[in-house]
């Protein structure tokens, strides 16, 4: 090689015509202290569709069924995990490494809103600085044991999650929408994005489905009809809830009690987790 080599294999002609890179190369390691066994991430195309109850849901559901679970809170800009779980006390940390918040179940938890002084206080960082925070979450955190760890991510396809795809082992993705007509390209984006970075798709979420009216208990489609079912069959995949507007799930949220809160939203797609495909997706 050249002693004036750059790194671009374009200049030094046929001999390093063969040098690729995938996705899988730069895969960082999780801290020493952890033993993460799958890793979901719940994206969207767009915010405000409920990217991060789902998220917060299939964390309560898989750990009432006896597993640890942990939640990486990937918002940087917009986090809010921390208040649906109540979390007020700030993360921890030792010479080895931070140490995640843990809710009152036991999810262990790690959000910028645990790092800072005030929770109001914004982050006005760059794209970079921003991807890197998320892959320190990573590498520099001591999640312990954990059997299933949901990566809250940022909605969009932008530095953060080219950094997560790129840099955590993820299993697979959940999309979530809502029935909006807008959703079909924000869908097709996420699903190109995923097959761009070789990471399967686990199916779709429709979050605010319809809202039952308390007088009538007639279902309405606040957002008119939905046409979920159409767009999981052009991308072939699946449909793993359709979830209602409940204002107790609002409600629960606020108060940050979305532990206890009652029902049966997440348990099909928690069945789905629990099968062996999903456990041999590209783990850590």
């Amino acid at each position: 090689m050249s002693d004036e080599c750059k790194q671009g294999c374009g200049a030094c002609g046929d001999e390093y015509a063969d040098r690729k890179e995938t996705p899988h190369d730069f895969l960082a390691k999780p801290h020493e202290g952890s033993n993460i066994k799958k890793v979901i991430a719940i994206v969207s195309g767009k915010g405000g569709v409920g990217k991060s109850l789902v998220t917060s849901l299939l964390a309560v559901t898989m750990k009432r069924r006896g597993y640890n679970t942990a939640i990486l809170d990937a918002d940087i800009t917009g986090p809010s995990i921390p208040k649906a779980f109540g979390i007020t006390e700030k993360a921890s940390g030792n010479e080895l490494g931070l140490l995640p918040t843990k809710s009152k179940t036991g999810i262990g938890i790690m959000s910028i809103n645990l790092l800072l002084a005030d929770d109001t206080d914004p982050v006005v960082w760059r794209g970079p600085i921003i991807g890197n925070t998320v892959k320190q979450f990573w590498t520099e955190v001591i999640w312990g044991d954990v059997d299933y760890m949901f990566i809250d991510m940022p909605p969009g396809t932008g530095d953060v999650s080219l950094t997560v795809f790129q840099s955590i082992p993820v299993d697979g993705i959940i999309i979530v929408t809502s029935p909006q007509e807008l959703v079909s390209m924000i869908v097709s984006k996420a699903v190109k994005m995923a097959k761009m970075m070789d990471i399967p798709i686990i199916g779709i979420v429709e979050n605010m489905s319809s809202f039952k009216c308390p007088s009538c208990d007639r279902a309405c489609a606040v957002f008119g009809d939905s046409n979920i079912e159409e767009i999981a069959l052009t991308h072939d995949i699946d449909v793993l809830a359709r979830l209602p507007i409940d204002p107790k799930i609002a409600a629960a949220c606020d108060r940050g009690l979305i532990e206890l809160f009652e029902g049966d939203l997440m348990d099909n797609v928690a069945d789905i987790l629990e099968m062996p495909k999903v456990s041999e997706g590209r783990g850590c």
